[in-house]
């Protein structure tokens, strides 16, 4: 194909509508017919990037491969496409503002005046070029997070304009809207999709395609009133439904034709479709539904508090590795959100955390995930002790880890006030520690980008439990932490039955605890986030084996 292509994916009437799920299914029935696809998300917050953000208020951090921190639906895309991205696939505001910056103090301008306009919009579509062009993609998605009419989005949806003025064949933009279905009114309306796409014309732009969000199916009648109202054809108005599973969304997309308007609309001759791949997304799909047994899994969190709702958003590519490693065992999941500060002894409370405590005995397997803070812990220590004692599987991540090895210091080699360097860093007894090189930048307040991030190699020590997950001595896992188990108290856990099973390869560092099957059916912490290199059709290996000792359980 000579000539890229890029598919501008905006949204309309609110946040939230599913424009990352939308981007990530086009980019997946593009792929059916053979086509490097490659996604680009912009965020229009001022954060250079997603590092420096509260989980609770916007969601998952993602960590990709070379360590950039972004939005939870760079995680989407990876899943869908079955790849891994970079950073030229992420963009902010703040980033983009940066980046003139800098080109500017470096002279990169050449003495010009440099001007929002049309320095900015340029800088855009560079780094969208540059993304396409890293990837040897055929057709480049760019999804521009938040809605029209925002301010913050002004010089991306003037980029789109450029670019689709330069290149009107090979650009092309697509509304996602959502179609309310009021209640009291009992039908499907139109209006404030009409009033979107009026929204999108006073920024230069049109959509090619319109998808429609909403609860029911669109029928033939709003499609007829939406294409006359917005001077477009009813074949470019898709159906988009509330489904069950996100992964349908392909299928749904498949349906209503979306592919064959895409390939007319973009000029794109000649494609086949992959009979192969799509076989396998569509066992993938099945393997989801066909499922009748179900293991009950226990995620002893800390970031649930967002008033009256369970905010699950934190945590998504861990129960997106969930669900995968379930299918792959065939098994349904379900999953109980616990906050873990409901296990917290108090001088009045303590029969009822108890009570709480025992509750765990119920669930076939416990997972605790990556945090940060001091807020929780104590209650996620005291879960750690009662699945460990009444073998209940355990899978920790990050912080799950490392508050595994605290828990067994204190309670199994009597080291009663060990801690970590995160709560109590003058305390005798650090269990974690902070990594050297992260003192230095913690003292002068360097906390973006900062951590350990991206992927780092280990070395799994054979005839242990992560080495009969991953079947391989060498792996490389997605890291994003400060702090690491002190190799100090290493010999003692050791002594005690907690055993290294894996540490980074010049082995300073531990990278996976776990206890042997002789003292329990699956007991496991990694230091590493698994989560992020789960893929539909690749489950992460120890994500199948907790979800296999569940159900055994």
């Amino acid at each position: 194909m000579s000539n890229k292509k890029y598919i501008f994916v905006v949204g309309g009437v609110m946040s939230g509508v599913g424009k990352g799920v939308a981007a990530s299914s086009i980019a997946k029935i593009l792929q059916f017919h053979n086509l490097k696809v490659t996604a680009v998300k912009i965020d229009p917050y001022v954060n250079v990037d997603a590092g420096t953000m509260n989980p609770t208020e916007h969601g998952e951090v993602f960590v990709l491969n070379d360590g950039y921190e972004c939005d939870q639906d760079m995680g989407n895309y990876e899943r869908f496409l079955g790849k891994s991205l970079t950073k030229d696939s992420y963009m902010t505001t703040g980033s983009t503002y940066l980046k003139v910056i800098n080109k500017e103090r470096a002279l990169g301008y050449k003495g010009k005046c440099v001007d929002v306009v049309p320095h900015v919009p340029l800088s855009i579509i560079e780094q969208i070029q540059n993304a396409g062009k890293k990837e040897k993609a055929d057709v480049t998605i760019i999804e521009i997070g938040g809605t029209l009419g925002e301010y913050q989005n002004i010089l991306f949806l003037e980029a789109a304009r450029i670019m689709k003025n330069k290149y009107p064949k090979d650009v092309m933009t697509i509304l996602v809207s959502f179609l309310p279905v009021p209640k009291k009114v009992g039908e499907m309306k139109t209006k404030p999709t009409q009033y979107a796409v009026k929204t999108m014309g006073q920024t230069g732009l049109s959509p090619d395609i319109l998808i429609g969000r909403a609860e029911i199916p669109m029928d033939e009648k709003r499609k007829e009133k939406i294409a006359f109202s917005c001077s477009m054809k009813k074949e470019e108005i898709i159906s988009a439904p509330d489904i069950d599973s996100i992964y349908d969304v392909p299928n749904n997309f498949l349906n209503e034709k979306l592919d064959k308007i895409i390939l007319k609309k973009l000029n794109i001759k000649k494609t086949r479709k992959n009979t192969k791949k799509i076989k396998e997304w569509a066992n993938f799909i099945k393997s989801s539904k066909t499922t009748k047994q179900k293991v009950k899994i226990a995620v002893v969190g800390k970031y649930f508090d967002t008033g009256d709702f369970v905010l699950s958003d934190a945590y998504i590519s861990i129960i997106e590795a969930l669900k995968f490693s379930a299918y792959k065992n065939h098994v349904g999941i379900e999953l109980d959100w616990i906050n873990s500060k409901k296990f917290e002894y108090t001088k009045t409370t303590k029969q009822k955390v108890k009570k709480e405590l025992n509750k765990l005995k119920n669930y076939d397997g416990v997972l605790i995930p990556g945090g940060f803070g001091k807020t929780g812990i104590e209650g996620k220590i005291n879960a750690i002790e009662v699945v460990r004692k009444n073998k209940i599987p355990y899978f920790g991540i990050c912080y799950g880890m490392q508050l595994a090895s605290i828990e067994y210091a204190r309670n199994v080699c009597k080291i009663k006030d060990a801690t970590t360097y995160e709560i109590h860093p003058k305390a005798k007894n650090k269990i974690v520690t902070l990594l050297p090189e992260q003192e230095k930048l913690m003292k002068e307040g360097n906390f973006g980008g900062s951590m350990r991030l991206g992927v780092y190699k280990a070395k799994v020590k054979k005839n242990t439990l992560a080495y009969s997950l991953y079947k391989k001595e060498n792996i490389s896992e997605r890291h994003r932490h400060r702090y690491e188990l002190n190799m100090e108290y290493v010999p003692t856990l050791e002594q005690h039955g907690l055993h290294i099973s894996a540490t980074s390869p010049d082995g300073k560092l531990p990278e996976i605890v776990e206890l042997s099957k002789k003292d329990h059916p699956f007991f496991i912490g990694v230091q590493f986030h698994p989560e992020m290199q789960a893929r539909p059709l690749s489950p992460h290996p120890i994500f199948t084996g907790f979800i296999k000792a569940a159900k055994n359980k």
